[in-house]
């Protein structure tokens, strides 16, 4: 990927367009090669990053804790220092997000295209036990 000609930059994923890749591993690996900094931010729960960032075999240089995106970033920028902070999501939601705290908004589209990476082809790979996937005979 063209990083503008300046490896000193934050990268952050949201974790839904981290799971949108066909190899989140490969990806976080290969930006590695051009960025300061690499991590995962979501509002979802810190075990949902953690199990898959875990599963997927990442080692983030930050995560989200249990914060919500914007705070994360926030947060994030304060702590790393670089001349970029540049935000990979899926939505119009996520670049308000980034926006709203200075940060560049990337939609993954464009970052995959830019770099290679591969989108995966399809869902089937979702959590059983993110937020929002209640069984009805689960007390």
């Amino acid at each position: 990927m063209d990083s503008g000609g300046s490896s000193d930059m934050t990268l952050a994923f949201e974790l839904d367009a981290l799971k949108s890749l066909a190899d989140p591993n490969a990806v976080f690996n290969d930006a590695r090669g051009w960025t300061s900094y690499v991590g995962v931010v979501s509002d979802k729960p810190t075990y949902v990053v953690t199990n898959f960032t875990r599963k997927e075999r990442i080692r983030q240089d930050f995560f989200s804790g249990p914060r919500g995106v914007e705070e994360s970033l926030e947060n994030v920028k304060r702590q790393f220092d670089t001349e970029r902070h540049v935000f990979v999501g899926t939505s119009e939601e996520h670049r308000e997000q980034a926006e709203s705290v200075g940060w560049e908004y990337l939609p993954l589209e464009n970052a995959a295209e830019a770099a290679d990476w591969e989108i995966a082809a399809g869902d089937d790979d979702e959590d059983p036990f993110e937020e929002g996937d209640q069984r009805e005979d689960w007390p």
